[in-house]
């Protein structure tokens, strides 16, 4: 019995197999005598990937609960510049009729804001009125972008990091089914194993006495 045959065809949409549940396990080891080593080993192999798969996505849904808030944290401030820069627009255009010394005495107030620059350390800056903001890409690249092509860029990027959370939970919850499904089967191979050796040994038992 060859390690493949413990997984069967049938996949979650991620390409994750399906593990069987051995509802008879003599006929699954192919008779009253069947042995029970190598069974017992496909098994342990077969749990072994599956752990390791479920250690792979663990450390991938970690890392994506991780990056959606600072994705969508930096698409909200996106979106207030975009509507801060509207609103400005708008205000310059009625602004238009207005005199020098009427604009003069109501000068605009400068954007204050504060900025992370560790866990712990913030620093305050005045943002100057712009159009363009700097996305970091990963790999140190950073690439600049208009404002509605950032926040474009940014909500794709959220909307696929969503997705592929939800897609990775998804398939943590069926890995674990089937890591308990294998357990299973693991311990009705065992038990069955020990069960035929014990009626094995009172039947030699029986036969000595008679």
């Amino acid at each position: 019995m060859s390690a493949k045959s413990v997984f069967q065809e049938e996949k979650n949409p991620r390409g994750i197999p399906k593990a069987p549940f051995i509802a008879n396990v003599e006929e699954y080891l192919g008779g009253p005598d069947g042995a029970v080593e190598t069974p017992l080993k496909n098994f342990q192999d077969a749990i072994a990937k599956y752990r390791y798969m479920d250690a792979n996505l663990t450390q991938r849904r970690k890392g994506l609960e991780d990056k959606i808030p600072d994705i969508r944290k930096t698409l909200h401030m996106v979106e207030f510049l975009q509507e801060r820069r509207e609103s400005k627009n708008k205000n310059d255009d009625l602004e238009d009729d207005l005199s020098d010394e009427e604009n003069s005495d109501n000068p605009k107030k400068p954007l204050i804001t504060t900025f992370e620059l560790n866990d712990t350390l913030f620093a305050e800056a005045e943002l100057e009125d712009t159009d363009t903001v700097y996305l970091w890409l990963g790999a140190n690249v950073m690439l600049s972008y208009k404002l509605a092509e950032a926040a474009s860029l940014l909500r794709s990027k959220l909307d696929l990091a969503e997705a592929s959370l939800k897609a990775t939970i998804e398939d943590l919850e069926f890995l674990r089914e089937q890591l308990t499904v294998m357990e299973v089967n693991t311990a009705r191979v065992y038990n069955w194993d020990v069960k035929r050796r014990r009626e094995r040994r009172l039947a030699g038992e029986v036969k000595k006495d008679g």
